[in-house]
């Protein structure tokens, strides 16, 4: 074998080891997290739309385990400079005529009909069937269009160089990012980490097209609101106390 039939050899060699030690790395979401769902034989479907039910009453003020948690799982520093991402944020509200005081969760509301998608030049930003809207990295050019277009300030700019990432949560400099639903748990048949970590089940998470599912039951028993409804964006994040 001549010198350049064995460096085509070689490098053949070397992408199908580099091929095969990607398989397990996430590449990107909605790409290798749809084959995790597949592998788990739940494959992604509009039959299934996930979303969260947010109950302000039940939502403690002062606490901050739902941030602390989505910052451990995802991989972010827990920074609250506006450089930093933030995928949930802690936002207090008080009703002027009554003076009543509440404390929620704010982060990306996952609508059915997305801004953010719409006026994405490069397709970067989309919505899985299931309805979790996500941010291909790959394809995200920074221009931060659909940081302009989110009525809810639910996305943040990655500004500095990340080291240390999870391998199931990609994320990249000059990349736009926001709460993708934990959609790495979910693919696994897990909950979200806010809603597993609130200590007083503020956060329900689970299929708004289940009419059996805990979130569906509380939603039809219980008054609730969308943020921004006048928007009428179908968010797949409800909340009742407001």
């Amino acid at each position: 074998m001549n010198e350049r039939a064995e460096a085509t050899v070689s490098r053949r060699a070397l992408l199908a080891g580099a091929a095969a030690a990607l398989a397990g790395v996430a590449l990107a979401p909605g790409v290798h997290l749809v084959e995790i769902a597949k592998a788990a034989g739940q494959p992604v479907s509009s039959k299934v739309r996930w979303g969260l039910l947010i109950d302000a009453n039940l939502c403690s003020e002062g606490c901050n385990e739902c941030v602390l948690a989505c910052n451990r799982e995802n991989g972010l520093d827990g920074g609250t400079r506006p450089t930093d991402s933030q995928w949930i944020r802690k936002v207090e509200l008080k009703e002027h005529k009554t003076g009543k005081r509440v404390s929620l969760p704010v982060m990306c509301q996952h609508c059915a009909e997305p801004p953010c998608v719409d006026v994405c030049p490069t397709g970067a930003s989309f919505k899985r069937a299931d309805g979790i809207v996500l941010v291909d990295r790959h394809t995200c050019i920074g221009c931060r269009y659909c940081m302009m277009a989110c009525p809810y300030k639910a996305r943040s700019f990655v500004h500095e160089t990340l080291t240390a990432q999870k391998p199931d949560v990609p994320r990249g400099k000059g990349c736009v990012e926001s709460c993708t639903l934990c959609v790495q748990r979910i693919d696994r048949g897990q909950t979200t980490a806010c809603a597993e970590a609130c200590p007083t089940k503020a956060i329900v998470f689970g299929d708004l097209n289940d009419p059996n599912s805990e979130i569906s039951r509380r939603i039809a028993q219980i008054r609730t609101t969308r943020l921004r409804a006048d928007l009428n964006l179908n968010t797949g994040v409800q909340y009742a106390g407001l």
